[in-house]
């Protein structure tokens, strides 16, 4: 059987970040045509996924440290996937060095680059700058790799049209869902069972925060006047004490911590608040709030990628007092409440339960495994960035390794 190698950045905490439940459905994924081991230089929360229930090996790894290369010697997978390309940066020349028949992929989880230049104009209220550190660090590891994965058809396009990454060089794949059945939709608590609005996001993602501070300072104020008995729950893993400092009983602004299970907790509100200004990628909670039935209110970037066709459950919105309309339109008008609800549901099932991708890209793993010689041809500049003369991560990462040697 072959063997596929995920290196993370952290464990998957799937209860925790979207980006711990996208590994997850890509360990599954790939756990049904290969034998899955799982390591990572982090160290465990009590939130850590147990792999090992799955039946995925685990192995603890070392940064900055020739131990890895004896590692991945041993193990020799036919593929390694790399969470984020800061993970490619630190372990792919090694992987590279010791296995170079190996297929290396990089999961981007979102585009970095892209998150990095709206948070830098945001914090710095100027135009966009997509050309950053960030970005050369990022196109540098999608050209090292063989293959990309790439959440949103957003960011695809913004790869092949203004960095003019070759198709061949990436892959499209978003979420990957299981159908919601009508049994499902009924199972769901109805307008009149459901009160109050809801945020959720982990806090160690910024742009989650800055949601926060948005509802906090703009929008639940002018809400709360027109519905003074309402509430809005935030919730978010790794809650930071900035946060608590907002909880606000007589204001009706919660501050709830970690919610142990997303769709079920979204499920019991009524409108969804996300002014979103800054990030990439797909959202997680919106997949959640479709499939826990309950509309949205977002900004432009929040939905990008994910609105398809004029299609949305709920509305986006840009403009404070546009938001706050909208917000109150939703909560207080069961049938354009019901319109935004079908519409998640459709959205989602067309979406995320498409399983083609996900089969396609298992198909597309196992052409590379074949033809590696003969796609890295085609990939010149890839195989320039590999080239030890402009390998700077390689030799940093020596450097501290030698420095920790001395330092013991």
């Amino acid at each position: 059987m072959k063997r596929v190698l995920f290196i993370g950045l952290v464990w998957p905490e799937p209860t925790s970040s979207a980006a711990g439940w996208r590994i997850l459905q890509l360990i599954k994924l790939f756990q049904q045509q290969y034998e899955v081991h799982f390591a990572s230089s982090a160290s465990k929360s009590e939130y850590s996924y147990p792999l090992s229930d799955l039946g995925i090996t685990e192995h603890t790894i070392l940064l900055n440290d020739s131990s890895f290369d004896y590692f991945i010697q041993d193990l020799r997978p036919d593929i390694v996937i790399f969470d984020r390309f800061m993970i490619e940066e630190q372990y792919g020349w090694r992987v590279t060095r010791s296995c170079p028949q190996t297929v290396q992929i990089l999961d981007t989880e979102d585009l970095h680059l892209l998150r990095a230049a709206r948070l830098e104009a945001y914090k710095k209220d100027r135009p966009i700058d997509l050309y950053n550190d960030t970005a050369l660090r990022e196109i540098a590891s999608i050209y090292r790799c063989d293959l990309s994965l790439v959440i949103s058809e957003a960011e695809m396009q913004l790869l092949t049209e203004e960095f003019h990454i070759h198709e061949q060089l990436i892959y499209f794949l978003p979420f990957c869902e299981e159908a919601i059945t009508s049994a499902h939709i009924s199972a769901l608590p109805s307008f009149e069972a459901r009160k109050d609005f809801v945020f959720i996001g982990n806090f160690i993602h910024e742009p989650n925060w800055k949601t926060v501070e948005i509802l906090k300072r703009d929008i639940w104020p002018r809400i709360r006047k027109e519905l003074p008995q309402a509430k809005l729950h935030i919730y978010g893993a790794y809650t930071p004490p900035k946060a608590l400092q907002l909880h606000q009983l007589r204001e009706g602004f919660l501050i709830k911590g970690r919610a142990e299970d997303a769709r079920s907790t979204l499920a019991q509100y009524r409108v969804l608040l996300a002014p979103i200004p800054v990030g990439a990628g797909m959202k997680g909670k919106f997949v959640d709030a479709m499939h826990g039935g309950i509309p949205v209110v977002s900004s432009t970037i929040g939905a990008e990628g994910m609105a398809k066709e004029g299609l949305w459950n709920g509305f986006i919105a840009d403009d404070i007092v546009d938001f706050v309309q909208k917000s109150l339109a939703l909560y207080n008008h069961k049938e354009e409440w019901i319109q935004a609800q079908a519409n998640g549901f459709t959205l989602f099932n067309k979406t995320f339960a498409d399983l083609r991708p996900s089969f396609d890209l298992l198909e597309k793993c196992h052409d590379l495994c074949q033809n590696l010689e003969n796609h890295r041809r085609k990939n010149f500049i890839g195989r320039m960035l590999r080239h030890h003369t402009l390998q700077s991560t390689k030799y940093l990462s020596l450097w501290i390794e030698e420095k920790n040697k001395g330092a013991h």
